[in-house]
């Protein structure tokens, strides 16, 4: 059956799928692949699939925000997918990670509305152990400078108390701030899926927000490096744990 916001079925859809926020970004990533196909764009919902060394992959875009990926998500799941990868933007909650260094999320502070809609606040929101342990050995394979832990949730850039929040969680050791992983790890978690996430870093800690984001849409060169060597660690991850899948079968 046709899912009615991503308009795709079964037969459009890989269990392994590459999640950017960005229906842009679903066109340069499809650009590393092979024989892709748009399948579907309807709102902020876009869909290819393709192949990466042989490998059928999906990429859906999920739009900005909780609500709208956990559509995407969600439809996907019906459509029979097993395995999500994020590939998305973030803003430095520490000091020391710089414009487009790779941030790979071990867990998410669920700050974000849609996830509590799911289940009560103190339900975890945690990464898939060994589709993340692909992502870290293969990101290290890469030579790609990288920070791994707990990243955070949230539902708007621009609350009154912006700073103090970013400075509470700076306290906290809290890696990045993002939108959309907090409520990918939760419906995988509740759904018996796989899932892990990928940041690339767009703002510096205690950077104006407007300014880091108009740098990278602006293709800022190091944001720019940073959303490729995503999209390059999603795909040979997918690839790592599709080896490791056949030899176990």
């Amino acid at each position: 059956m046709k899912q009615p916001h991503i308009l795709c079925d079964s037969n459009d859809i890989a269990k392994y799928v590459i999640l950017p926020g960005d229906p842009e970004r679903v066109l340069r990533a499809a650009a590393h692949m092979e024989n892709w196909k748009e399948v579907a764009t309807n709102r902020e919902f876009k869909t290819v699939t393709g192949y990466y060394k042989g490998i059928p992959i999906t990429i859906t875009s999920t739009g900005i925000g909780g609500p709208s990926a956990a559509i995407a998500i969600e439809e996907l799941i019906a459509c029979g997918a097993k395995y999500f990868i994020r590939i998305g933007s973030g803003g430095a909650v520490q000091q020391n990670i710089e414009i487009g260094d790779t941030i790979i999320a071990t867990a998410a502070v669920r700050e974000d509305g849609a996830s509590k809609m799911y289940i009560q606040e103190n339900y975890p929101a945690v990464a898939d152990f060994n589709l993340t342990n692909i992502i870290l050995t293969t990101c290290e394979a890469l030579k790609y400078r990288y920070y791994s832990g707990i990243v955070r949730s949230h539902d708007s850039f621009y609350i009154d108390h912006e700073e103090e929040m970013m400075e509470f969680w700076n306290h906290k050791k809290v890696l990045a701030s993002d939108m959309e992983t907090a409520i990918l790890f939760t419906i995988a978690q509740l759904r018996g899926v796989y899932a892990a996430s990928i940041l690339n870093n767009v703002v510096k800690y205690q950077a104006d927000i407007k300014d880091g984001i108009n740098d990278y849409v602006e293709s800022d060169e190091l944001a720019a490096e940073g959303e490729k060597k995503e999209i390059i660690l999603a795909l040979e991850s997918i690839a790592e744990l599709h080896h490791r899948n056949s030899k176990a079968s």
